[in-house]
C-alpha cells in the first residue's frame, strides 16, 4: 500500500520528526465529529505528539483527557500518514508522521486540562473544510468511505 504523504519536502532544509496519533470521535449517529481548535485558530483531529516511550493508545489516552476531557475506547486503525511544514509558531521544519485512529466509544469525564483550545462539533463535510493538515483530511475522509456513507 502505497504511504500517505502530505507537503513538500523542501530541499537543505532541517527536518524534526515528530510524531503523533490521532483519533475521530463521532456522535449523533456519526454526523458529527469533533475538532479541536488551537489558539492560532487552526483546526486538528484530537491527538497529539507521541511523548517518549508512549505508545500509539498511551499517547490518545493523555491527549484526549488534556484537549477534551474525555475517556475513549479505541477502534479501527485508519493508517499512517506523514506531513512535511513548516511551524512559524516554533520557527521548525517537520516530518509529521501520523497514526490515525477511530474511536469506539467515548465519555466526558472532565473538564479539559488544557483551557487554550476551543472544541467544536460539526459535520464531516464541514471538517473538511476546516481541517489544517491534509493528513488529518485523509484520515477523516478514509473514516468517511468507511463508515459514514
Amino acid at each position: 500500500m502505497k504511504e500517505a504523504v502530505f507537503g513538500k519536502k523542501e530541499e537543505g532544509k532541517n527536518y524534526k520528526a515528530r510524531y503523533g496519533a490521532y483519533i475521530v470521535i463521532h456522535r449523533q449517529d456519526k454526523k458529527e465529529v469533533i475538532l479541536v481548535q488551537a489558539p492560532n485558530g487552526a483546526f486538528f483531529l484530537p491527538g497529539g505528539e507521541i511523548e517518549k516511550e508512549e505508545t500509539h493508545a498511551e499517547t490518545i489516552t493523555r491527549e484526549m483527557l488534556e484537549e477534551l476531557g474525555f475517556s475513549v475506547q479505541i477502534g479501527a486503525y485508519l493508517g499512517e500518514a506523514k506531513e512535511y511544514f513548516y511551524s512559524s509558531h516554533r520557527d521548525t521544519y517537520f516530518e509529521h508522521p501520523g497514526y490515525f485512529y477511530v474511536a469506539d466509544q467515548w465519555e466526558k469525564i472532565s473538564d479539559p486540562t488544557e483551557k487554550t483550545n476551543q472544541l467544536y462539533w460539526v459535520t464531516p463535510d464541514d471538517a473538511m473544510l476546516l481541517l489544517k493538515r491534509g493528513s488529518h483530511r485523509w484520515a477523516l475522509q478514509k473514516w468517511m468511505k468507511h463508515n459514514y456513507l
